[in-house]
């Protein structure tokens, strides 16, 4: 009779300990301030190359890009809807690479490797709305290589400077609005970690590092918008226009299919680049890719951070 209110007040002090515990770390996770990139290592003294290669790539970018924007501003037979696009698409790289490179090169410098958890969520919005950017306006472009090739008696009528000008507005509207949607859900969580396993901050491993029940609309949104809007479906509609402009080039005469060629190659080899480093992007952030080795992911890895500098052909 001595011994059972002792087993029931034990239990009740074990559920207490547990109580606490789980309440500390709630508490504890709210008190994450930086996050640590452990993807950059230990690189010594060649920090500092590579500190020179980076500044001196990012000024190349911000340079080549920004010229050919105002020779296409000031030059008025350059303002042509295609041209439009371009500068669009130029624009987008400056805005990207800004987004990346300037911290990438402060973290070589750095020992620490850490980032501010407020620094890490703007970083992860301007590099999800660079990638959203990116990837329509290559959808956009797609099908301006279609109009140009299989309907290009219709060509001035259906693509147009207006057009294109409220097309790239509404991307860049539209993409700005998804990502902060998709950010209001991820900043609200409790993290009860800060190691991220890359040299820039990812929302999809930040949400991993979360100790909150409440990550499932952060995934719902990530794979509902991100990967069925941003990513199926134009991907989709790109693979139907070569599909109509291979039909065409079949039944046409060899100089309509050298004029596809020298349009296409250029579209066609910056749509591969930015696929394979996207995929290779996603994959690597949900499954274990430990196999590989790690000198190889580090270089994958850092591959996105190479912004290219693209020569596109006239339609006309």
């Amino acid at each position: 009779m001595i011994e059972q209110p002792q087993v029931v007040l034990s239990d009740n002090q074990t559920d207490q300990s547990t109580l606490c515990s789980i309440t500390v770390a709630m508490e504890n996770s709210t008190q994450v301030v930086s996050f640590v990139l452990t993807m950059y290592g230990n690189i010594g003294n060649f920090k500092y190359l590579y500190f020179i290669l980076a500044m001196l790539f990012y000024i190349f970018v911000i340079f080549v890009n920004a010229v050919v924007i105002v020779i296409i501003y000031v030059d008025r037979n350059l303002h042509e809807p295609m041209y439009l696009i371009l500068c669009g698409l130029l624009a987008n790289e400056i805005y990207g690479s800004t987004s990346l490179l300037p911290c990438l090169m402060a973290q070589i410098l750095s020992d620490t490797h850490e980032i501010s958890v407020s620094y890490c969520f703007i970083q992860i919005f301007c590099i999800h709305t660079y990638g959203g950017i990116e990837y329509s306006f290559l959808t956009v472009m797609a099908y301006d290589r279609y109009v140009c090739i299989c309907k290009p008696l219709h060509y001035n009528v259906i693509i147009t400077k207006r057009k294109i000008q409220g097309i790239i507005v509404a991307v860049w509207i539209c993409i700005f609005v998804e990502v902060g949607v998709l950010l209001t859900f991820t900043i609200r969580l409790k993290l009860c970690g800060n190691t991220i396993d890359r040299v820039f901050c990812s929302n999809h491993l930040v949400t991993q590092l979360s100790c909150s029940s409440h990550t499932e609309m952060s995934h719902i949104h990530d794979m509902v918008f991100g990967l069925v809007f941003a990513v199926l479906m134009p991907t989709s509609f790109i693979l139907f226009t070569y599909i109509k402009i291979l039909a065409v080039c079949l039944n046409s005469s060899k100089e309509t299919k050298q004029k596809a060629v020298s349009t296409c190659t250029p579209h066609l080899v910056a749509l591969l680049n930015f696929g394979f480093s996207s995929s290779y992007e996603f994959i690597t952030e949900r499954f274990d890719m430990t196999f590989f080795p790690y000198p190889l992911r580090k270089l994958l890895t850092g591959s996105i951070a190479g912004d290219r500098v693209k020569n596109w052909e006239s339609p006309a």
